[in-house]
């Protein structure tokens, strides 16, 4: 019986919340014909008095403190030719040379890549990481990629990739 009763205070604490400031409520507490409780503030005959002290809801202040943010250093670019592979052979009768690179992180928009073959360049820079280049002499060659920004600043450039272009001649075929 005992536990019902501070269930029933506790009850009472909840649904007559403070008003701001310590002070001394009294609660009464009888039961009707049917033997259900009533609560109530005003005395009833035959009902008892429950008496508890209402406190302020106080919370004391914390100051939280985050860890400054450090300004985030830009990852640098990293550039690289994925096609044609280095020291790799591409083997095409017409001289049509298909190259294909990546850039890590993706650029922003606005950079722009240019492609350089034996270190001179290819056109003009493009918005794209694949280029094609027609009727190339069989041989050796070198191509690298590079990263430019809206202005034309040179960002990142890709290593040196030497590749061989063979191209059946006429005179011996194979």
């Amino acid at each position: 019986m005992r536990p019902l009763w501070l269930l029933l205070v506790l009850l009472i604490v909840v649904l007559f919340p403070a008003t701001g400031t310590a002070q001394e409520k009294k609660i009464y507490v009888s039961r009707d014909a049917n033997g259900v409780l009533i609560f109530s503030d005003s005395p009833a005959p035959g009902a008892e008095e429950v008496s508890f002290t209402v406190r302020p809801n106080l919370m004391e202040a914390t100051e939280v403190r985050f860890p400054e943010k450090k300004p985030a250093t830009p990852e640098p670019y990293k550039v690289e030719i994925m096609q044609p592979e280095h020291q790799g052979t591409v083997r095409d009768n017409t001289g049509s040379v298909y190259i294909s690179g990546r850039i890590t992180p993706r650029f922003q928009r606005g950079f722009r890549v240019r492609l350089l073959l034996n270190g001179t360049a290819q056109g003009e820079p493009q918005s794209s990481t694949a280029f094609v280049l027609r009727d190339i002499d069989r041989g050796e060659h070198n191509i690298q990629l590079e990263l430019l920004d809206q202005s034309g600043k040179l960002i990142a450039t890709s290593p040196l990739t030497t590749f061989y272009l063979h191209r059946a001649s006429l005179i011996t075929p194979n």
